[in-house]
């Protein structure tokens, strides 16, 4: 909801509220937002300090230093095992992490990319090649105009058997003009 919506929803139906009722409002709402905020900080303390009387007793310093020392040992194999489920769980979180990436690829790929539709444009393809060439380039689509101009040579074959020779060279040059293709 906006904030003229807002106003206008407390206010009343009909009524505005004045500038200076909005903002002794929001303000109210700030410092009882500001209390809600440090009793909960003060629960959580409470509920941390009770969680470790309850699960950390104060340790006996009372003893020699054979005590002391084997009471030592004893928290660093503590801190060893803490320090193992917390690389497990952060294996654990890794790994879940990285399956999440995976999967979130997958729903893209699979979703696919849509294509908007098409509009339809009534053009001509001068109209088309002009436009995307711009004005100053003359574009025609006379595809036949635009072809080579192949032409046909036409040679006289001699029928004559008497120099067989001229023939084949005609052949070779036939030949030739084949490969060049």
């Amino acid at each position: 909801m906006s904030e003229s919506n807002l106003t206008s929803n407390l206010s009343g139906r009909g009524k505005k509220m004045t500038s200076s009722r909005r903002h002794h409002l929001k303000s109210l709402m700030l410092q009882i937002a500001a209390t809600w905020l440090e009793n909960e900080k003060k629960e959580l303390e409470e509920a941390k300090e009770a969680y470790m009387a309850e699960n950390c007793p104060a340790p006996d310093l009372d003893g020699d230093q054979a005590a002391l020392m084997e009471i030592c040992k004893k928290l660093s194999q503590a801190i060893d095992k803490i320090d193992e489920s917390r690389y497990d769980a952060e294996a654990k979180v890794n790994k879940t992490d990285k399956e999440i990436e995976e999967l979130k690829l997958k729903v893209v790929e699979l979703a696919g990319v849509k294509k908007p539709a098409l509009k339809k444009v009534r053009m001509s393809a001068d109209a088309m090649l002009q436009a995307l060439l711009g004005g100053k380039h003359k574009v025609t689509m006379d595809l036949r105009a635009n072809l080579k101009q192949v032409k046909k040579e036409v040679k006289e074959e001699n029928t004559e058997a008497g120099d067989w020779r001229k023939n084949i060279e005609d052949k070779a040059d036939r030949k030739k003009m084949f490969e060049s293709t």
